[in-house]
């Protein structure tokens, strides 16, 4: 089974008993914070991914970084992950998991890029626009500052991208003279 798909149903499995426990925001944030701590330390994922560590020192590690800092669930879905030897997805599971609770509650993600930061005004207004036309509960923004864009935006969310760029603009305009259109 290919690591993304053992991941993927892992946080299908954490999804369902934190929905069970009544505790799946608790361990959604717990999960948050799992992918944080390891962007932050990519030690730590190298430890989890390295099979000649013994698996009660992994554990104990885990222990040690988010002990007392997560829901018990979580502490024992990782116990559960490492004393399976599936430690190495443990980073991929928490994505899985964030991934899949995002789709349950109807919340996207909208990745944009700008030749400047955006507005409160602009921001509401790209908000206001991805839920009419995705129909999600909630849009998060993930913004990126791109001076190379001149101006304007480019809008992504899933596999729809949206390009309203000047830098955009000018390379059709470009290329349309150069096939003689204009």
């Amino acid at each position: 089974m290919s690591e993304n798909k053992a991941a993927s149903r892992y946080a299908k499995s954490l999804i369902d008993l934190s929905e069970e426990r009544n505790a799946l925001e608790e361990i959604k944030n717990d999960m948050v914070f799992l992918e944080q701590v390891i962007d932050h330390n990519p030690e730590l994922e190298a430890i989890l991914k390295n099979p000649i560590v013994p698996l009660d020192k992994k554990a104990g590690i885990l222990e040690d970084v988010f002990g007392a800092k997560v829901n018990e669930v979580t502490r024992a879905f990782f116990k559960l992950m490492v004393s399976k030897g599936r430690s190495a997805i443990l980073f991929d599971t928490s994505k899985a998991f964030v991934a899949q609770y995002n789709a349950l509650k109807g919340i996207v993600t909208a990745y944009v890029t700008s030749a400047t930061e955006l507005t409160a005004e602009s921001r509401a207004e790209i908000i206001a626009i991805v839920k009419k036309e995705i129909g999600a509960n909630e849009v998060v923004i993930k913004e990126k500052v791109n001076d190379k864009l001149i101006g304007g935006f480019i809008l992504k969310v899933g596999d729809r991208q949206f390009d309203a760029s000047i830098a955009s603009s000018l390379s059709k305009l470009k290329k349309e003279f150069a096939q003689g259109v204009v």
